[in-house]
């Protein structure tokens, strides 16, 4: 009976080669998973208030709330709170699309010289302030 020797299958050298490369396969598409899920996270609200204006206007006073949307995601406004008091406003849920720019006319009977903070509450959380003096008489 003859003894055969038991050969190798490959040589060390080439399943090195082949080691490294399913390492670097999945290490690509860990890569481009990890870069999908970031996009999903960075997608977050870019909203400022860029003025208020201080309106009376037939006896009822306003202030007149300019939002402007600077991110790449709509921002919808759910709450609106003057000097930390929720306010009542009819044109709200207001949703202010990518680089856009859309007014909020908030009833509220501010007096000449006051200071005012106005805080707008998205729904998803984020608020958005702004605190500017009426001007006086």
């Amino acid at each position: 009976m003859k003894i055969l020797k038991s050969r190798k299958a490959l040589s060390p050298v080439v399943a090195s080669i082949i080691l490294i490369a399913v390492t670097v396969a999945v290490s690509i598409a860990v890569a481009a998973w990890m870069g999908a899920l970031t996009f999903t996270f960075t997608a977050t609200e870019q909203a400022q208030i860029t003025d208020l204006d201080f309106i009376a206007s037939g006896g009822t006073k306003y202030i007149n709330v300019t939002i402007r949307n600077t991110g790449t995601t709509p921002v919808t406004i759910s709450e609106a709170w003057v000097n930390g008091q929720k306010q009542t406003v009819s044109n709200l849920p207001l949703t202010v699309g990518a680089n856009e720019v859309k007014y909020l006319a908030i009833q509220y009977s501010w007096q000449n010289g006051n200071n005012y903070e106005v805080k707008l509450v998205s729904s998803k959380g984020n608020a958005f302030l702004r605190t500017e003096v009426a001007p006086s008489s």
